[in-house]
């Protein structure tokens, strides 16, 4: 696969506060890349400087082999950008909006059956202040896909949508890079990165602290498996400390948690609990997901 989008050293500040800090990655044609992050660690600045929005202070960046900030209309045109905030004038109408947008292209996507895909299609004679703020969202999303764009740009793809129309979405993201487009995302939901992404980069404090899959990622944290089962009060706990895998075992009132590694944990774990006549239907398995290797690697504490 060609590489789409190359960045090199990529540095910006504001004053004292290094918001990128030597950013480095590459993105091939047809991937989806995922820039995840506390807030403050520099995904957007990241994603504006590649989008030509803001000039780096310095670095070496190519979008489809282009300079960004140098490139101007004639890479504008091949690329499309939803912004983390966004506004239009409350009395444009949907439809409206699109015909303007559409003037600004050169070729741009019939409006709609892409309002349509997106669930707005009856919202098309209503003004731009009447929609929810999940319709806003997918209006947005509408313009940044209405030039047919090679690589899409989505800051925040799902802030203020609710579940079903955050799905919809994934599938949205999905059927793209079906099409051979690439796309690079910033998400603060670890499920929609790890749903969607080929790659993540979890970036802190301006500089990227991982970058693979997330399947790698989730086993490079080497975190246990916790096997959780019901276990009536009255009931002794059953010893499985001396099965290899496991490497400890906590009471919590009715339920019982077994910690530990290795793939054949579980069916020793079910084959041990089954001998002891203690096996019951409600046992839920719980393994290391992205959240857990996002908070390993940028600590638990809140940041403003």
């Amino acid at each position: 696969m060609s590489t789409v989008v190359s960045v090199h050293q990529l540095h910006k500040a504001y004053g004292p506060v290094k918001a990128v800090d030597g950013i480095e990655f590459q993105v091939s044609q047809g991937e989806i890349l995922g820039l995840v992050g506390p807030n403050g660690a520099g995904k957007t600045t990241t994603l504006e400087c590649i989008e030509g929005l803001r000039q780096p202070d310095s670095g070496t960046l190519r979008v489809l082999g282009m300079d960004p900030w140098l490139a101007g209309p004639a890479l504008k045109q091949r690329i499309g950008v939803q912004l983390q905030t966004s506004a239009l004038p409350l009395r444009l109408k949907v439809a409206e909006t699109l015909d303007l947008f559409a003037s600004f292209y050169q070729r741009s996507l019939p409006a709609l059956p892409l309002l349509e895909q997106l669930g707005i299609a009856d919202k098309r004679d209503a003004a731009f202040g009447q929609l929810s703020g999940g319709q806003k969202q997918r209006l947005f999303i509408a313009l940044a896909l209405l030039n047919d764009p090679e690589v899409v740009f989505l800051d925040e793809l799902t802030t203020g949508l609710d579940p079903q129309a955050r799905r919809a979405m994934w599938d949205l993201v999905l059927d793209i890079r079906r099409q051979g487009k690439t796309v690079l995302l910033t998400t603060h939901y670890m499920e929609e990165a790890e749903r969607l992404c080929d790659r993540v980069a979890i970036v802190d404090h301006g500089r990227i602290v991982a970058l693979d899959s997330p399947a790698a990622l989730i086993r490079s944290l080497s975190a246990e498996k916790r096997l959780i089962f019901a276990l009536p009060v009255s009931a002794a706990a059953p010893s499985l400390t001396h099965l290899p895998e496991v490497s400890r075992i906590e009471r919590n009132g009715d339920q019982l948690i077994v910690y530990g590694q290795g793939d054949h944990l579980i069916n020793n774990v079910v084959f041990a609990l089954d001998q002891a006549g203690l096996l019951t239907g409600d046992l839920r398995i719980e393994q290391a997901t992205l959240e857990d290797v996002f908070l390993a690697l940028t600590g638990r504490k809140m940041r403003e």
